[in-house]
């Protein structure tokens, strides 16, 4: 059984640019209560490139179906697959590919759940050499952010320190 995953301490911090931070931070904190969800795209050069918004369908699908998707936006995040589509295919025609998943946790801390390892896991998900942020929004402002990155040669990730960096 799977275990939420907190930041390790003891592993080097990853630097995102400033920019794209702010961009992240912006949008969880507009969408709060309910969690963001989006995409960062990026080359083998700089890996944090830009940011790609994506909406959140878990509300949507939650009153379309609350028996098979109990939790709604403010519980988790279903991201909307046209989104993500669009997100490739522009991020592909630049010479990039995606390079992050990132989403927020809302009025709770920024750790890799059980859900959203599950998530990252599936057979299915579209970008399996991804990282991931989660960021921790907290009466309405930006508290903490982790980025959790698949560890080589294993089916678990390990959550990283996340720096500042210009740009």
């Amino acid at each position: 059984m799977r275990r939420r995953i907190e930041v390790d301490p003891d592993l080097d911090p990853v630097v995102l640019p400033t920019s794209v931070l702010n961009e992240i931070f912006a949008h969880a904190r507009e969408v709060a209560p309910e969690e963001c969800c989006g995409l960062i795209t990026g080359g083998d050069d700089a890996r944090y490139q830009h940011v790609v918004r994506c909406r959140n369908d878990m509300t949507l699908w939650h009153r379309r179906d609350a028996e098979t998707y109990p939790r709604d936006g403010t519980q988790g995040f279903y991201m909307n697959e046209q989104d993500y589509l669009r997100a490739d295919e522009e991020a592909l025609a630049r010479g990039e590919r995606v390079t992050c998943v990132y989403h927020s946790h809302v009025e709770c801390g920024a750790y890799f759940s059980e859900m959203d390892q599950d998530f990252a896991s599936q057979e299915l998900f579209p970008f399996p050499d991804a990282d991931h942020l989660v960021v921790a929004v907290t009466a309405g402002k930006v508290v903490d952010q982790v980025l959790f990155r698949r560890e080589p040669g294993a089916d678990r990730f390990g959550g990283r320190p996340v720096a500042h960096g210009l740009r």
